[in-house]
């Protein structure tokens, strides 16, 4: 493992595509705009797939305690 802290490698993903998972099963596929300590995480031209249906947000909210994991 590299040794990077989980919010170092955030901060170096800001204003990149990230996807994030929810503890839903929920996939979001946006660029990075923000996020906090708590890991709270701003997205913007955010992408929801689902079946056959997807749903575009300019800009949403993620709360932290339901994020399962954001990939760079």
């Amino acid at each position: 493992m590299n040794g990077l802290k989980p919010l170092t490698v955030l901060n170096q993903a800001i204003n990149s595509p990230v996807i994030v998972e929810l503890r839903s099963g929920k996939e979001y596929h946006g660029i990075l705009d923000g996020y906090d300590p708590h890991m709270n995480v701003v997205l913007r031209n955010v992408e929801y797939i689902h079946g056959e249906i997807t749903e575009r947000f300019d800009k949403i909210i993620l709360r932290g305690d339901n994020v399962i994991y954001i990939s760079p």
